[in-house]
Formats: structure tokens, C-alpha cells, sequence
């Protein structure tokens, strides 16, 4: 299986008016294509700052990060602005809609700076739109979904520019069971279905063992990474482990 990510020895400090506060101690692993992975700590862990770093969000302090083969570890903004833009797909807690705005224009707005025709663009969202199951709202405004839906509209947009690896922050976290159930049977099937890399951040066990394996953080450093035992899966049933 082709390797998509390989850190080594990643350190993450800030420096807020000559304060340093280290957040990541020297983190290293392997994410092959196609693998659904989820990065499960407690608040302070540092999953979330790992993700932002892995995500090209942030830059690390110490260490390498290799994308697809290539070292990242170094590159400017802009750099990173393009790889963040081409090669990765968010999905996040507060779903970060714009509000009065329907689903199609949220969907298409990482198509803003993609050159292609204005037909290409509709083309493309309704497509990802229908894949999460809501061709049916397409035309809605996003402050009249529920947040199942909104999350939904969110996976759909994290799709629209076909990305190397989707990032899932706490996708589940301001839903209810049953809806948060339906965004991670969504992922499961972009994952199972269709080989997308899925790479989730949650500090819950249960959505944990949805992804068929776990790398286990706290303070700042990898402690555990484990196949996934009896993998759940979201329309009921489970999955020994391969």
C-alpha cells in the first residue's frame, strides 16, 4: 500500500512573547493510502495541533513531514496555501457554513480559485452534494438544514476538489447519536466504498473504533497505535480486523 504520510520526530513549540510552550515531543508514524485513521487523546493530547500540521495549517518546529513523498517540512506559505488547497479536504466541529447561503454555493466555494467553466463547478458540487446524500437540498440555505445536514454539506465540500486525504475534527461533535451515526457511516463509505484516506480526530473511544485504526495521544506524544479489534461499523454491524 502507498505510503501518503511519513513524520519523523515532529516537535511543535509556540513562542508567545519569548514564552515557550511545547505541545508536541517528537511524533512519528506512517499513513498508507486508503487507510481510515483515527487520532484519539484528551483535551491537551496535541491531536489537534498534529492535525493542523498534517492538514498544512500550521507549520512544525522540529522534525520532517513527508506528503506523498515529498518533504514538506519547509515550505512557505503560499506553498502551503496550495497544498492545503489541492491535496486535503476539512471537516470540522462547528461546520463552518456561511449561513445564508445555499448548499451548492457553500459546496462550490473551494472551487473559488480552481480554473474551471461556471458549468464545470455545478457539475462537480452536485456531484459531491448527491454523494453525501442531499441532492434533495440543493438549493436550500444552510441555516435551514439540521446539523446532520449541515455536516453533510461540509463532508460534500471537503470532497469538491477530490483531495488526497480528508481531515475529520470532531465531526460528531455537535450532533446527536443518530445523526452523528449517519456522518460516520458517510465516511466509513468514502473510505470502504470509494478509497478515500480518512484521518479523524475525536477524543471519544466509540467514534474512535470506527476507522480501522487508532494512534492513541497524550501530552504531546504518540503512545499507542493499534489496529482497530472489532471495528465498528456505522450501519450496525462490525468488522474483525484484517
Amino acid at each position: 500500500m502507498k505510503n501518503l504520510i511519513k513524520i519523523e520526530n515532529l516537535k511543535k513549540h509556540f513562542d508567545n512573547d519569548g514564552v515557550i510552550t511545547h505541545v508536541l515531543h517528537g511524533v512519528s508514524f506512517e499513513i498508507h493510502q486508503g487507510e481510515f485513521v483515527a487520532i484519539m487523546g484528551p483535551s491537551g493530547s496535541g491531536k489537534s495541533t498534529l492535525m493542523h500540521i498534517l492538514g498544512f495549517l500550521d507549520k512544525l518546529s522540529e522534525g520532517k513531514y513527508f506528503f506523498d513523498g515529498q518533504d514538506v517540512s519547509q515550505l512557505d506559505d503560499d506553498l502551503l496555501a496550495n497544498m492545503r488547497s489541492q491535496k486535503v479536504g476539512f471537516v470540522f466541529q462547528a461546520f463552518n457554513l456561511l449561513p445564508r447561503t445555499t448548499v451548492l454555493d457553500n459546496v462550490m466555494l473551494p472551487l473559488m480559485y480552481v480554473k474551471l467553466t461556471g458549468v464545470e463547478r455545478i457539475k462537480r458540487a452536485k456531484e459531491a452534494i448527491e454523494s453525501v446524500g442531499l441532492g434533495h437540498r440543493i438549493q436550500n440555505l444552510s441555516n435551514q438544514l439540521s446539523g446532520g445536514e449541515k455536516q453533510r454539506v461540509a463532508i460534500a465540500r471537503a470532497l469538491i476538489n477530490q483531495p488526497s486525504v480528508i481531515f475529520a475534527d470532531e465531526p460528531t461533535g455537535n450532533l446527536d447519536s443518530k445523526s452523528g451515526l449517519q456522518v460516520m457511516k458517510i465516511l466509513q463509505d468514502l473510505n470502504l466504498r470509494q478509497g478515500h484516506t480518512i484521518i479523524l480526530v475525536t477524543h471519544e473511544k466509540y467514534t474512535a473504533e470506527h476507522a480501522e485504526r487508532v494512534l492513541r495521544m497524550k501530552d504531546g506524544l504518540v503512545i499507542a497505535d493499534e489496529k482497530v479489534a472489532n471495528r465498528i461499523l456505522a450501519d450496525g454491524a462490525s468488522e474483525l480486523a484484517k
